[in-house]
């Protein structure tokens, strides 16, 4: 093919989606819902918009967050679509445009630290999801966050038809398995929500009009509608093997080393808790618990050090529990050294287990705690699913963390281990 031919060809593939509100599957609700998961920001946020399109989720996050945008992409006439619908909605003076490559953001227009969240709905797989983990975090402020949509295999076993069609564009992978790459990368996962089916007919019932309204004989049409009809057949034929993954992320705290406990942290471990507390109790359920086959979890408790070789600052550990009959995490204790404490010690332990729980498969956590500390990790009161203790505490303090919202989140009385004694 030259490369006069490949100009026609792009030409008659971006006239079919010009003027079309998404350029990728989503949603107001899901971007909202995304939102959402990156935690509190400042009053007027900084945000990065990669991949921008036309600008729906631009528009989105200038209005409802109150968010200075900056919108990239390589495609003008998509950012003139963005300009012209900010001005009408009176959001020009929030939202900036910049034709620019998502690979190649130099520092000089694009310094480290400059933003307070990055988004990329349905985008970073012109790059690939690895590289644009790799490259895009220096780009966020301390607390910043990173929310990136990506193509997933939704099945352990898809159709070859689904991966000849999906292999030509991009290597796609489970959900699980970029969730895994972005804590090897280096990041705390927020949330991870697999897009509804709702979010593809809002992008490709508007494509398919456009596509039967199309005029066949212009210049490189045939091949933008028979590449388009593939596309949509291939969904309604394998659509239930793939589908769209929002995961949002933050880097760790640079500033704590966290990893699973040891056998040589038995001792540092006990003597965290003790000092934590007011009374030894929680020193002796650790270690009550480590008894406990039914209860104990290899891997999920963690430790987070004041330095790489530093000695352990906080701790935090994850055990069987049940809510009826279904498995579960009880997240307890929590516990960081006096000198340590309010210096983020036991965020970053949190987080961590958090993140390993994940890695397993776990789909639900439970704490009793203060709501104010544990809302920023995305619990809310477990009566909210129908989850209650088997004692009295206040509404509130007994919170829930869905971390998998495919699986059903079960209802019922909790159930702990015997060393609860509860």
């Amino acid at each position: 093919m030259t490369d006069n031919d490949h100009a026609i060809r792009s030409e008659a593939f971006f006239s079919l989606h010009h003027r079309l509100p998404r350029q990728s599957p989503g949603s107001d609700a899901t971007t909202r819902q995304l939102l959402g998961l990156a935690g509190p920001l400042p009053r007027r946020p900084r945000v990065l918009d990669l991949g921008c399109g036309p600008g729906r989720a631009a528009l989105l996050l200038a209005a409802e967050a109150g968010a200075e945008v900056t919108a990239v992409d390589l495609h003008e006439p998509f950012l003139g679509e963005l300009r012209e619908a900010a001005d009408a909605r009176g959001l020009g003076d929030r939202v900036r445009t910049v034709r620019a490559d998502m690979a190649e953001l130099s520092g000089a227009d694009f310094p480290d630290g400059s933003f307070d969240l990055v988004w990329a709905e349905g985008s970073a797989y012109i790059i690939g999801f690895d590289t644009a983990l790799r490259d895009w975090k220096r780009l966020l402020a301390p607390g910043g966050s990173l929310v990136v949509s990506e193509c997933v295999w939704t099945t352990d076993a898809p159709t070859a038809e689904a991966r000849a069609f999906w292999e030509r564009e991009a290597s796609l992978r489970p959900v699980a398995a970029n969730t895994a790459a972005a804590v090897a990368a280096g990041y705390h996962v927020l949330g991870v929500r697999v897009q509804p089916e709702s979010d593809w007919d809002e992008y490709y019932v508007p494509l398919a009009e456009r596509v039967a309204a199309a005029d066949a004989t212009a210049p490189g049409m045939a091949w933008a509608l028979a590449a388009t009809r593939e596309e949509l057949a291939v969904r309604r034929e394998h659509g239930a093997e793939y589908g769209y993954a929002g995961y949002v992320l933050r880097p760790a705290d640079p500033r704590w080393t966290t990893r699973p406990e040891t056998a040589a942290d038995g001792a540092p471990v006990h003597a965290v808790n003790a000092a934590a507390f007011p009374t030894p109790d929680e020193a002796a359920l650790v270690d009550a618990l480590r008894t406990d086959p039914a209860a104990w979890l290899p891997g999920l408790g963690h430790v987070a050090l004041d330095g790489p070789d530093g000695g352990v600052a906080a701790y935090a550990l994850l055990t069987r529990c049940r809510v009826g009959d279904a498995p579960a995490l009880a997240l307890a204790p929590v516990a960081t050294v006096p000198e340590h404490q309010g210096q983020g010690a036991g965020q970053a332990v949190v987080r961590a287990v958090l993140d390993a729980a994940r890695l397993r498969g776990e789909s639900l956590v439970l704490v009793l705690g203060r709501p104010g500390y544990y809302a920023r990790f995305g619990f809310v009161p477990a009566s909210r699913h129908g989850i209650r203790p088997g004692f009295d505490v206040p509404d509130e303090a007994m919170m829930a963390l869905v971390l998998d919202d495919s699986v059903p989140v079960p209802h019922g009385t909790i159930r702990y281990p015997a060393a609860f004694g509860v």
